[in-house]
This record gives structure tokens, C-alpha cells and sequence, in this order.
């Protein structure tokens, strides 16, 4: 079944690649092609250089090979609302009817109530959406391969600037859109609400060659963290405040079990003195601050003051 789809969506295909997309040997390809062509499908081989194996023209298969559990997940893949933000809610819901209707009616009906229980919400509490004008129109160069001029602004100065980038591809993190684009031959992140205009420009770019989204998205994230988180907290917690620490800093790094008195101590990455201090104050008396001196030193005065504010 996933080389009969295989073949659908992509056309022609050499046994290799079909191997390699499937993680099976060229062999076990090989036994499958005539297994389908047993079956009725009418799947044939090409020979030469630019030759590899292809469905008769016109041939389409109906998803009754699907498993239940395979077609509720189909309707779980996407989020609504930034279908909507793109403008492809119309699309969305048109693929989403022709699917059922390629269903056999047993899965129709499951996958029915898929919409009545389930409900996909990106963004993080309490934070607005971003305003993202532009998403449409950066969106089409990325799908079309159009150039774009974008003016951003950012936080260094100069705050407001205007550059010719290659949009890449677009990234929805935590309810917000990032575009990936290369510029001067590196790939840059640009925050999409933080585009001031974009325009689409005509010709078209050649994509970078192996460029894989998933891939860079992960790297960057890495990068991003290790640039972001300059230093090291050392703090002790309360059984109740390691629990609570989760979303708040980064995760900790336990130098040991607990002790006898039931606290723990941990070293946690962080920004800077001054970004750290509001995140362990909301740990209340379920953290003690060890390190480092100044951070310590800050917590005391705040305490200090709040407690002749309070009387």
C-alpha cells in the first residue's frame, strides 16, 4: 500500500528510490512490484537513465486500505487556525470532505467524530496571537519560489531594516510564525510579526540543494539556546518546587539525588541575573538560590523590600 501511494503521488520512481523512501532492500522492492501487479494494479517499469517504475496514466486508487486508527490520524495532522492564518481553510476543508468521501463508510463514520472530540489550540495561555499581515503573502513566495523584500525590524540597531531574501520555508512554534530564509548564502530565522511589509518579487530562486525544514528548525533551536543561556543557576528545591520548575527555566540538571531533608539541588541554564530573578521569585520558599553570588544577593534585596512593603 505505501508503494502503491508512493507511486500515485510522486509518478515515476526507481527501484532505489522506492527502496530508500521505504527502508527495505531494492530486492524486497522488486518482490512487492509483482505482488501488485498480481493484484490488478497496473504498475509497469520504464527502462534507462531517466527510466524506474509508474502507475498507467489515469489509474487511482480509493484509501480502503486504510486502517482505522490510520484515517482518524489524517485528521489530526493539521491545525485549523493556522490553516486559516495561511489562507487555506477553504482548501483544508475541501481535502478534508474529498477524504471522507474516498473512505469506505465504516472509517467515514469514524472519522466523523474525530472534529466532535478533538480540538488542536497552538498558542501558549495567556499570550495573544501574533499579527502577521504578511503571513499570506510570504507564504506564496515560499510555495512559489519567489524572492522577496521584506523590511523588519528587529531589536539591535538599526531597529527597522530592509533586505532581498529566499523564503524557505515557514515555521509555526508555540502559536507563532517564523520564516527561514537564505540571505548573502546563509539561512537566517526572521519572526514573521516582526515584518513590517513584505514584497514578492518576480523571478524565482533555486532551492538550496538537501535543504530539509525539520532538520535546520531542530539545529537552530539548539543554537538558539546555547546562545540564549549564558550562564548557570545553582538551587536548591523542595520536592514541590522540582515539580513546579517544569515551564518555567530550562531544564535542570540534578547534581544528586535528594538529601535527607528532602530538597535537591540543581544547576539550571540561564539568560541573565536580571531574567532569572522574576522566574525563581514565582518558586516562592520552595527554592534556596546558591549560585550565583549576585543572583543570590538580588533575591535577598527583593524579599527585603517586599517584606517592609507588606509590613
Amino acid at each position: 500500500m505505501s508503494m502503491l501511494l508512493l507511486l500515485q503521488a510522486r509518478g515515476t520512481m526507481t527501484a532505489r528510490e522506492l527502496a530508500d523512501e521505504l527502508e527495505v532492500s531494492v530486492r524486497t522492492v522488486y518482490r512487492d512490484v509483482e505482488s501488485l501487479g498480481a493484484a490488478g494494479v497496473p504498475v509497469y517499469g520504464e527502462p534507462g537513465h531517466d527510466g524506474g517504475y509508474r502507475l498507467l496514466d489515469g489509474y487511482q486508487t480509493r484509501l480502503t486500505g486504510l486502517t482505522g486508527a490510520e484515517a482518524e490520524s489524517l485528521f489530526l495532522t493539521g491545525v485549523p487556525s493556522a490553516a486559516a492564518e495561511l489562507g487555506l481553510a477553504a482548501a483544508v476543508t475541501t481535502a478534508q470532505l474529498k477524504l471522507k468521501a474516498a473512505l469506505p463508510a465504516g472509517l467515514r463514520d469514524r472519522v466523523s467524530r474525530i472534529a466532535e472530540r478533538f480540538h488542536l489550540d497552538a498558542p501558549s495561555w495567556y499570550h495573544d496571537a501574533d499579527d502577521t499581515p504578511h503571513l499570506a503573502a510570504i507564504a506564496g513566495a515560499v510555495w512559489n519560489r519567489h524572492p522577496a523584500r521584506i523590511r523588519y525590524l528587529r531589536w539591535a540597531e538599526p531597529h527597522e531594516t530592509s533586505r532581498v531574501v529566499e523564503p524557505h520555508g515557514l515555521v509555526l512554534k508555540a502559536g507563532r510564525w517564523y520564516l527561514v530564509a537564505r540571505r548573502d548564502g546563509q539561512f537566517r530565522t526572521y519572526r514573521v510579526a516582526r515584518i513590517l511589509s513584505a514584497e514578492v518579487l518576480p523571478g524565482t530562486f533555486e532551492r538550496a540543494s538537501g535543504f530539509r525544514l525539520a532538520e535546520y528548525w531542530d539545529t537552530y533551536l539548539d543554537q538558539f539556546d546555547r546562545r540564549r543561556h549564558r550562564d548557570v543557576a545553582v538551587v536548591r528545591l523542595s520536592g514541590h518546587g522540582l515539580e513546579r520548575l517544569s515551564g518555567l527555566l530550562a531544564p535542570a540538571i540534578p547534581a544528586g539525588g535528594p538529601g535527607a531533608d528532602g530538597w535537591t539541588e540543581v544547576r539550571i541554564p540561564i539568560e541573565s541575573v536580571e531574567w532569572a530573578l522574576p522566574e525563581l521569585l514565582k518558586l516562592g520558599a520552595d527554592a534556596e538560590v546558591l549560585a550565583p553570588l549576585e543572583l543570590r544577593e538580588r533575591i535577598v534585596a527583593t524579599l527585603s523590600a517586599m517584606s517592609g512593603l507588606y509590613g
